[in-house]
């Protein structure tokens, strides 16, 4: 193929797994708690069609740099690829890529293309496909992390075969970046409604506010999918996902509460429990009354009982957190930061009044309606919030609502969320609070922090880039950017008879392990 180079020109813009037979998953005793992420083990069987609950839908489009939705991303990761992809053990594995190669100095990264990748329309993969995703995910991303990062990018081209990039400075997490380049046909123009990728399922059709239903591609270019169809049913009514498991309509769920997990489980389904790998915090906007103000985000910070909030909510299960990075980045997650803010209902108190809040104050914290965990804890805060005079009421809104005017918006007071990291990159969770940042939806500006952050960006020794990121999230802690809370769990449901399901140090859901078994 005639070498082709170019440069990329970005403007900053708004925001598989390790491969294995079917059935290879890690077996583990039938339902109860604390599971490793696998459900029980038997003789996998290939085949079958499989119904998956989910509280959201996928947002207008299903264009792959336009996906802005944690919930988008986890389903649509089943269709999409890489060059890389990352696995269930945090590691970045090759992809549409057969292997990649970094050069010592670290600005030459060089991917051999895998020979025989299709697409889902059943065209082959060649380079020309994957300089135009590079091309056409750096100029519409609404991502700003990957903007950035594609922004290094000097130069990109094919030679011998290969996709050779070269940085025009070094970047430790780029691989993280190269695997949310999703490979897409070339000049095609109905990925928002019709997705065509490289991934082990394929579209086949998508019902707005119903569901997106998928079918094992058969040309896969690594180990097929163990189903043959999955539909992902849309319930933004918990309660209408609880009759549908209760009824036996639906074959697997996630992300659900203790008190849902125990009013369908019996002996009908496995329960597998981890974490959702998020940060759920009460988040503050940081540019309004009296949120502006540090030290009545300390004295909320005091106000609240984590330990509490997790007793009551989740019987004990989920992980405290104290600042925006989660136990899965073990070694940027600093433990002692859970307890910066030990529960002082005195010490709160006391320091409203030293804010001129000794009267306490209203407020309101808006939260997506579909998300239970969200609203049995915003209902906690309440009660815990009222014994240091602060009056806080709750605002329930749907999804698409919580996007557009609280997320993009800003409009807002609190809310309760959580957010989760597009990549296996600190950087993913931490960027978002940087003041020029687009996603930085609490409006945190702290030049202090900016500072550190941008020197850990741009770090090439790991030791040191490490250092800088726990910086930053000290400094999130000491400057109570939010009321932080927890890494919630998340309990799945598989019906008996299925397996093979694993959990990612990532918000994805990878179903092309999952099977039945005989």
């Amino acid at each position: 193929m005639k070498k082709r180079i170019f440069a990329l020109f970005l403007s900053v813009l708004l925001l598989g797994s390790v491969l294995s037979a079917c059935g290879d998953a890690q077996p583990q005793e039938e339902g109860g708690f604390g599971s490793d992420g696998t459900s029980s083990s038997g003789e996998a069987v290939t085949g079958g069609e499989l119904v998956v609950g989910i509280s959201q839908d996928l947002g207008d489009s299903l264009d792959p740099y336009q996906m802005t939705a944690a919930g988008t991303r986890e389903v649509l990761f089943n269709i999409y690829e890489g060059l890389v992809k990352p696995d269930a053990t945090g590691s970045y594995v090759p992809a549409v890529a057969s292997d990649y190669t970094v050069s010592e100095d670290g600005l030459t990264y060089t991917f051999p293309l895998r020979e025989g990748v299709l697409f889902h329309n059943g065209e082959a993969v060649t380079a020309d496909d994957v300089l135009y995703s590079f091309e056409t995910c750096a100029a519409t991303s609404v991502e700003t992390d990957l903007v950035e990062a594609l922004s290094a990018i000097q130069s990109i081209g094919e030679e011998d075969g290969a996709i050779v990039i070269t940085l025009s400075e070094p970047s430790p997490a780029f691989l993280c970046y190269v695997a949310k380049v999703y490979i897409v046909p070339a000049d095609y123009a109905e990925q928002a409604t019709s997705p065509v990728g490289t991934g082990p399922f394929r579209f086949v059709s998508r019902s707005v506010q119903e569901n997106l239903v998928v079918e094992k591609f058969a040309d896969y270019w690594g180990t097929p999918a163990c189903l043959d169809k999955v539909t992902f049913k849309i319930f933004e009514d918990a309660n209408a996902l609880m009759s549908a498991l209760s009824a036996g309509s639906v074959d697997m769920a996630n992300h659900l509460t203790v008190d849902q997990v125990d009013a369908v489980a019996g002996d009908q389904f496995n329960v597998l429990e981890g974490t959702m790998n998020l940060v759920q915090a009460l988040y503050l906007n940081n540019a309004v009354e009296p949120f502006d103000n540090e030290q009545v985000r300390q004295a909320m910070c005091y106000a609240v009982d984590v330990d509490a909030i997790l007793a009551l909510t989740a019987d004990g299960h989920g992980a405290k957190l104290g600042t925006s990075i989660y136990p899965a980045f073990s070694k940027y997650f600093d433990e002692s930061l859970n307890d910066a803010y030990p529960y002082d209902v005195e010490k709160a108190k006391s320091l409203l009044e030293e804010a001129g809040y000794g009267d306490g104050f209203d407020m309101t914290i808006t939260v997506p309606s579909n998300y239970t965990p969200h609203m049995n804890v915003a209902e906690v805060l309440v009660e815990q919030l009222a014994q240091v005079g602060i009056r806080a009421t709750i605002e329930p809104v749907e999804w698409e609502t919580w996007l557009s005017d609280t997320y993009v918006g800003r409009n807002f007071e609190s809310t309760v969320v959580g957010f989760d990291a597009a990549t296996l990159s600190a950087g993913a969770l931490l960027n978002r609070w940087m003041s020029d940042d687009d996603s930085n939806m609490i409006n945190y500006n702290n030049p202090e922090y900016d500072e550190v952050m941008a020197q850990a960006n741009a770090c090439t020794d790991e030791d040191e880039q490490t250092a800088l990121y726990k910086q930053a999230a000290q400094i999130l802690s000491d400057t109570a950017a939010n009321v932080y809370i927890q890494d919630l769990a998340d309990f799945v449901l598989l019906k008996n008879g299925l397996d093979g399901y694993s959990f990612y140090p990532l918000y994805v859901m990878d179903l092309s392990t999952v099977h039945y078994v005989a």
